[in-house]
């Protein structure tokens, strides 16, 4: 996926340019002027633009007008703090292809992305009342809120939590049976019940997972 950013906040621009690389998406080019954005799009062609609402001397919304005035039909995101009903309604009619917020999770973000780009129009789950009435108005209009995962975490039991957070201190199968008192095959029972329920495919990936979710601090 290939992404055009076009935001005038140079620090969130470069702080978003930098989640996408590490998600493995492809950022074309980071631009911090809607005049500029036009120009990037039409030479670079991207698969996908992202942007911003609130820009001097060319807002979002006439930069979204111009790109479509160019014959320019990839999918177009506005990225944006504003949760205004006449925004979201002036974006989704006159093409935009999604309406996300900035407090956003970043893998909300991504998952949307994707999704976007695979053909569906995608609008922040806060602004789910305000899109009922859009689409209640116009039937044409096709959206989808992003689907908030349920966290994996939530499915262990406290025992599979309290290996996990074994696993993550490094312990191995033998010192976890020892310190909770239990058999080896018990260990490796429920270290196979946390794979599976976590949808990973070794106890490494698991024990990252526990530390990036900060599962184990300990009070």
């Amino acid at each position: 996926m290939r992404v055009l950013l076009i935001d005038d906040h140079t620090l969130f621009r470069s702080g978003l340019e930098t989640l996408l690389e590490r998600h493995g998406i492809d950022v074309a080019a980071a631009v911090g002027d809607g005049r500029e954005g036009l120009e990037k799009a039409k030479e670079l062609q991207p698969e996908i633009i992202l942007l911003d609402m609130r820009m001097p001397d060319m807002n979002g919304l006439e930069v979204l007008n111009a790109l479509r005035r160019e014959g320019l039909a990839m999918p177009i995101v506005m990225l944006t703090t504003s949760n205004e009903e006449e925004d979201l309604v002036e974006c989704l009619r006159n093409g935009a292809q999604g309406y996300l917020l900035k407090d956003m999770e970043p893998t909300e973000l991504v998952e949307a992305l994707r999704e976007i780009v695979s053909g569906k129009t995608i609008v922040a789950p806060e602004l789910a009342g305000v899109l009922a009435r859009v689409v209640q108005g116009d039937g044409g209009l096709t959206v989808e809120t992003p689907k908030v995962e349920a966290n994996p975490f939530d499915e262990l039991t406290p025992r599979e939590k309290e290996i996990l957070c074994l696993l993550a201190e490094g312990q191995s199968n033998k010192v976890i049976a020892r310190n909770l008192g239990i058999s080896d095959g018990t260990v490796k029972l429920h270290v196979k019940a946390i794979l599976r329920k976590l949808d990973v495919h070794s106890r490494v990936e698991a024990a990252v997972m526990a530390v990036e979710q900060n599962l184990c601090q300990k009070e």
